[in-house]
C-alpha cells in the first residue's frame, strides 16, 4: 500500500541534504523529465560496496562529482525489448503515481538504467542472444546488442525515486535501480578516460560511499540501499519517494 507522509524527525537528515540542491530557484517552471540510474553493488566479499564514476571536470551538470550512472530515458529505450521482464512486485511499485501507467513504461525506466550503465561504464547485464540486434533500435542498444546479449530485467531492483524541486535549471523524475555485479554479462574496455563523460571508476563500501563528492540525493539513497541490503533486498520492501510538496520535502513510500 502507497503510504504519504511529510518527512518523519528521523528523516530531517534527509530534508536537510536535499534542501542544499534546492537553493537555486530563478529558472523557469519546467516539468521534470522521466531518468533512471543504476547502482551496481558487489557483495562478493564482505562488506557491500558501490560502483560510482567521476564526472568530468569540464561538465555543465555536477562537473567533477561521483556518481551513479545514469541519464532521461531515450525513445528508443520504450521500443527495446527485453530478454526477462520486470519481476511483478517491481513492475507494480513502478506504476504507482505516474501518469499514463503502463508494463512499456516500466519496462522502459528499467531498460534505460542499464542503457545509461553500458554507455557509462562499458557493463553489459543481459543474456546470451545472437538475434538480440535484429530488433534492437539504432544507436545505443544496437551497440548493446552487437555484442551478443540482450538485456535482463530479472535481476534488477527498483530502490528509491526522487523528483527535482521546482525551478532548478534541470529536473528529472529519476528512478534509482540496482543490480548485483556478479550479473555482469560483459565489459567492454575503453569506455573510461580523461575525454569521457566518466573519467574514473571506483569501488566504495556503501557506508564510506557518502564521504565521496556527491550529489546530495545520491547521498540520502545510498541510505536506503544500506537499509536494502540489510533488509534482503525483497521486492515487497517499501520504496522511498522524494520530492517537494508546498515548498516542504516529502519522503512517502510507494
Amino acid at each position: 500500500m502507497t503510504t504519504h507522509r511529510a518527512i518523519r524527525q528521523e528523516d530531517a537528515a534527509y530534508a536537510r541534504e536535499l534542501q542544499k540542491d534546492a537553493a537555486d530557484r530563478a529558472h523557469p517552471l519546467t516539468r521534470p523529465r522521466d531518468a533512471a540510474t543504476l547502482m551496481i553493488i558487489d557483495r562478493s566479499a564482505g562488506a557491500a560496496r558501490v560502483l560510482m564514476g567521476k564526472r568530468h571536470a569540464n561538465h555543465t551538470f555536477m562537473p567533477g562529482k561521483f556518481v551513479f550512472p545514469g541519464g532521461r530515458v531515450d525513445a528508443a529505450d520504450r521500443r527495446m525489448g527485453a530478454a526477462s521482464p520486470l519481476p511483478p512486485g517491481l513492475e507494480a511499485k513502478l506504476l504507482l503515481r505516474i501518469t499514463s501507467p503502463s508494463p512499456q513504461k516500466a519496462r522502459a525506466l528499467a531498460l534505460a538504467a542499464l542503457r545509461e550503465a553500458f554507455e557509462e561504464t562499458g557493463l553489459l547485464f543481459g543474456e546470451k542472444n545472437g538475434n538480440a540486434g535484429k530488433a534492437a533500435p539504432t544507436g545505443a542498444w544496437g551497440q548493446y546488442t552487437a555484442h551478443g546479449f540482450a538485456p535482463s530485467l530479472a535481476y534488477v531492483h527498483f530502490i528509491a525515486r526522487a523528483i527535482t524541486p521546482p525551478r532548478r535549471p534541470k529536473r528529472f523524475d529519476t528512478r534509482f535501480f540496482t543490480i548485483d555485479a556478479s550479473h555482469v554479462a560483459h565489459k567492454v574496455e575503453g569506455v573510461i578516460g580523461p575525454d569521457s563523460e566518466l573519467i574514473e571508476l571506483v569501488w566504495q563500501d556503501i557506508g564510506k560511499a557518502a564521504e565521496l563528492d556527491i550529489p546530495s540525493i545520491q547521498r540520502t539513497v545510498l541510505n536506503d540501499l544500506a537499509a536494502r541490503v540489510i533488509h534482503g533486498m525483497g521486492h515487497e520492501l517499501p520504496v522511498p519517494f522524494y520530492r517537494e510538496l508546498n515548498g516542504k520535502w516529502r519522503r512517502e513510500e510507494l
